[in-house]
Formats: structure tokens, sequence, C-alpha cells
């Protein structure tokens, strides 16, 4: 499949929101961008899995997620590197712009499912992820963004530039459906 420019997708946000300075450190054969309306044909699903189990909803439904996301503008960021001779998928990462009531109604960046296919680990785009999310939340004026990671994961979030800071908890939905009905 040859690459498909940002200007002949519907992407989820305007590309130019992703810090230049990112954009540069790529190399010339990989392209990164915000996750564009198509992109279950290029390996979203599957990049996703290096990080848990995957259920793949089908198209339309994936379609009708990425619809939803569009629909608050200024607060889903999904970016995805893509491999340009394949036009395929190999990295991806979100941050989300929750807006507060502290700080003088402030917003924090919450970084989440950053993942890199198992063909391309090692070669610094989960870093290049981090830094164009984080880019986006500063940008957005976030006063922090935050991420919640394995230990195993620390130190590789310490060269990002982050710091452990306090602790996750976690509380787990039923997984009976019919004992947790969606609202």
């Amino acid at each position: 499949m040859p690459f498909t420019p940002d200007v002949e997708l519907d992407l989820l946000f305007p590309a130019d929101q992703i810090p230049i300075d990112v954009r540069k450190q790529l190399p010339a054969e990989l392209h990164i961008r915000p996750l564009a309306s198509t992109d279950y044909r290029r390996n979203h699903l599957s990049v996703l899995s290096v990080l848990t189990v995957v259920t793949d909803p089908g198209e339309s439904a994936w379609r009708a997620q990425f619809e939803t996301l569009r629909a608050t503008p200024r607060t889903y960021y999904s970016i995805v590197i893509v491999d340009k001779a394949s036009d395929r998928i190999v990295a991806v990462g979100t941050v989300f712009i929750e807006h507060k009531f502290l700080r003088g109604l402030g917003c924090v960046g919450h970084i989440e499912d950053i993942a890199v296919d198992k063909s391309q680990q090692g070669k610094k785009l989960g870093l290049r992820i981090i830094h164009a999310l984080t880019g986006i939340s500063e940008n957005s004026g976030c006063y922090k963004t935050i991420l919640n990671c394995s230990d195993s994961n620390i130190p590789f979030y310490e060269k990002c530039g982050f710091q452990k800071k306090e602790n996750e908890m976690a509380k787990y939905a039923p997984a009976d459906p019919a004992r947790n009905p969606r609202l």
C-alpha cells in the first residue's frame, strides 16, 4: 500500500499540533501524525496489542469510537507513527486533556496507551511519541503531564523527563456485563 499523505486523510485533530522538533527527529522512512479515520486498516489495533489483549470490535465500531473522540475537541490527541514503505502504523500513543477546577481552572495531560510494534522497538519511537504527546499537553496549557506505568518501565519514562510521584490505585469493574450496564 503506498504512503497516504496527511492532506488525503480525515485526521482526529490538525497535524500542526504535533511539535515540529519531534517530526524532525524521525528517520525519513517514518511519519508522525494524528490518528486517521481509516487507521483501523493500517494496523492500529495490532500495535496496541503489545500492551494487553485487544478485542477487535470491527471497523464500523472502531470508526464510531474515533468519532466519539473527535466529538470532544481539544480533549483527545491520539497519534501514530507510520512506516511510509508499507503505510502501516508502527507506534501509537494518546494524551487526553482533563479540564479542572483546580489551579485557576487549569488542565492536566494524561498519557495513555504508548505502544511500539515489536519489530520497531529499540529505535526510540516510544521516546518520540512521549515527546510529541508531552508537547501537545504543554501547548494545550496543561500545568502537568502524567502517566501510569509498570515498575519495569520507570527507567524509560525517567529518560523521557518524568519522575516517580505518588502511587496508582485501580478498581476494575466486574467482568459480567449484566452487572455493569453502560449508561
